[in-house]
């Protein structure tokens, strides 16, 4: 997810976006911790992805 796309959603959707990123993380890791999986930087993605969500959230909050 590209942080002009980030840019244009609403803090509502931005929280409900980063439950889901956080939700998939942690399923990404338990999965790779019962077996390997097919692209393990997959887990390093979503992490970024949960950081850039968090950062733009951050900034909109801090405009308000």
């Amino acid at each position: 997810m590209k942080i002009s796309d980030i840019n244009e959603m609403s803090v509502e959707d931005i929280k409900e976006q980063i439950a889901q990123e956080k939700a998939n993380y942690a399923k990404l890791k338990v999965s790779h911790k019962v077996s390997q999986l097919e692209s393990p930087l997959s887990i390093r993605a979503s992490r970024k992805t949960i950081a850039r969500l968090s950062t733009v959230l951050n900034q909109k909050l801090a405009q308000q």
